[in-house]
């Protein structure tokens, strides 16, 4: 008998880590609001960690995550990142299967972008 083992992203579907408190429309904090959400649906998740890089892209700090192209500052239009997690032309992002993020998370990452993708 022949086993084949494809490896994936670890499921953290249900996580308790996972952050689900609201982001306010403003002053959105990279390392208070969206690191915590890109650190346990992305990075843990053994996709985009540093090790891994699936896409070429870790989510584990904020000069990983401000690639230019994936983020662009000031600009949710053109940001790639965007277009991820609102499955815009492509795969959403997180999967179904790690659960998409939340509409309120999806605004808090496009006020932090248009208010500059800040280090803060």
């Amino acid at each position: 008998m022949l086993y084949i083992f494809f490896p994936s992203c670890k499921d953290i579907i249900n996580d308790p880590n996972i952050p689900d408190k609201d982001i306010p429309k403003t002053d959105v904090s990279f390392s208070k609001h969206i690191q915590p959400i890109f650190y346990a649906r992305c990075a843990t998740s053994g996709c985009h960690d540093d090790e891994t890089r699936a896409g070429n892209y870790s989510m584990t700090t904020w000069s990983n995550v401000v690639q230019p192209g994936f983020v662009d500052p000031y600009l949710v239009e053109t940001s790639k990142i965007v277009w991820s997690i609102e499955g815009i032309g492509v795969e959403i992002m997180p999967p179904i299967s790690y659960g998409y993020l939340t509409s309120n998370q999806i605004d808090g990452v496009k006020a932090w972008i248009r208010e500059g993708a800040r280090n803060n």
